[in-house]
């Protein structure tokens, strides 16, 4: 029976351990846990969400504070067309993010940075423009493109010294959204380095509508080999989207995948960015509290915990401090549902909304539990302490755990000391 140490990535003229820890923000992959997925052999992923908020979190910058100081005259008001970022600021908290990090790498592996299209920061290709070139800056040594189809993506790098020399890739849940990248960047003449097919049971914002079920991981990662295959284009493929163990990994990559990218499991790591408490909230989830929703400002559907408590919050729209999903014009769809609520309650000191969240403020306080499918069954994977808490795990010990089972049989932790 073989098992994920068997096979290997191929990638920039490495050879690496086939595990990419996919992107969770806003620094829920932290730089710890991309750094110990690269010390390991395997390929880890920071996360470019909010990072003046993360500078400003890990290396006391005042990026937020200085721009809720420029415009704090706007705060009441809903137009928000004058809410500008620094495109200086923005870079240099996404130097200082990806360079830290950088520095501090060690091993065999790589470390990439996801890149969220969606965070169209009322200067969509400005701002996405700086965070590409920034984080190329800074060293980083492979860039996904997510949350978006980023057909402008690679033109607006194709001018960086490093454009031809990172390693490039791009998320897609289709091989409609593969055929129109390729086909939008066929005059710069530069593939993907790979591509990361996300399937339905993937954690956060999803590629699909909310007939998200009736699609299957293995039968997309099929179809897009066969097309490539037929076109006579090589490009690694790593599937990702409810792989919850070694055996699960060694499926895709003895079907023709080159790695696979997987990050329920690493949620409840030590080196993640989530508190503690909200980890235990994912330990204790059974399969009817996760759910997939509309609640994002984004359009896209999106996987979570029922109690999250960003569901149905009211929160006053917070885009003078954040407003990182403000449009070209300056509209969010939380400002507009919220701006709906308070008409409709007058006299109310506090209001719901139900249909729409403010992403920015919630995923900053880590009280929007973005989950993976099979997070109910993260409490198989560890031990339970005295109190009735779980223990936390090392990414080493996840890692190692994907690399070397066999089967779908997970190794657990020692036994808590209290034992």
């Amino acid at each position: 029976m073989k098992c994920v140490d068997d096979f290997r990535l191929r990638l920039g003229g490495r050879e690496l351990v086939p595990i990419v820890i996919g992107g969770m923000g806003v620094d829920i992959s932290t730089a710890e846990l991309a750094l110990e997925a690269a010390r390991l052999g395997g390929i880890g992923h920071i996360s470019d969400a909010m990072v003046p908020t993360v500078s400003d979190r890990r290396f006391k910058t005042r990026f937020v504070k200085d721009k809720l100081k420029q415009y704090k005259y706007n705060v009441t008001n809903s137009d928000k067309t004058d809410v500008r970022f620094d495109l200086g600021h923005l870079a240099e908290a996404t130097r200082l993010h990806v360079g830290r990090t950088m520095e501090a790498k060690r091993g065999d592996g790589m470390v990439f940075i996801n890149c969220m299209e969606k965070l169209t920061m009322n200067a969509p290709k400005e701002t996405l423009r700086v965070r590409l070139a920034s984080a190329l800056d800074a060293g980083i040594e492979g860039i996904t493109l997510a949350a978006g189809l980023h057909l402008g993506s690679f033109a607006l790098m194709e001018d960086h010294p490093r454009f031809r020399d990172v390693q490039l890739g791009i998320i897609v849940s289709s091989l409609r959204a593969l055929q129109l990248f390729l086909k939008k960047n066929a005059r710069i003449g530069r593939l993907p380095d790979y591509v990361v097919i996300e399937g339905p049971l993937a954690g956060g914002h999803l590629g699909f509508g909310m007939d998200w079920a009736k699609f299957d991981l293995h039968t997309i990662v099929a179809e897009i080999r066969a097309w490539l295959k037929a076109e006579q284009l090589d490009i690694p493929l790593i599937p990702a989207g409810g792989i919850f163990t070694g055996g699960d990994a060694v499926d895709f990559l003895d079907g023709g995948g080159a790695a696979v990218q997987v990050a329920t499991r690493f949620t409840v790591a030590k080196e993640c960015g989530l508190p503690e408490d909200v980890q235990q909230k994912y330990f204790l989830a059974s399969e009817d509290d996760i759910e997939v929703n509309g609640i994002s400002p984004t359009g896209y559907p999106m996987r979570m915990l029922k109690n999250s408590p960003a569901i149905g919050a009211g929160t006053h729209p917070n885009c003078e401090s954040f407003g990182y999903l403000l449009d070209a014009n300056g509209r969010c769809a939380y400002i507009d549902a919220y701006n709906r609520e308070v008409a409709a309650h007058p006299a109310a000191k506090k209001i719901s909304v139900p249909d729409k969240t403010c992403l920015c403020t919630h995923m900053r306080n880590f009280e929007l539990w973005t989950c993976g499918h099979y997070t109910y069954r993260l409490k198989d994977t560890s031990r339970r302490n005295a109190d009735g808490s779980y223990q936390l795990l090392s990414a080493e010990h996840i890692f190692n755990d994907y690399r070397f089972s066999k089967g779908n049989v997970i190794a657990l932790p020692a036994m808590p000391e209290a034992a």
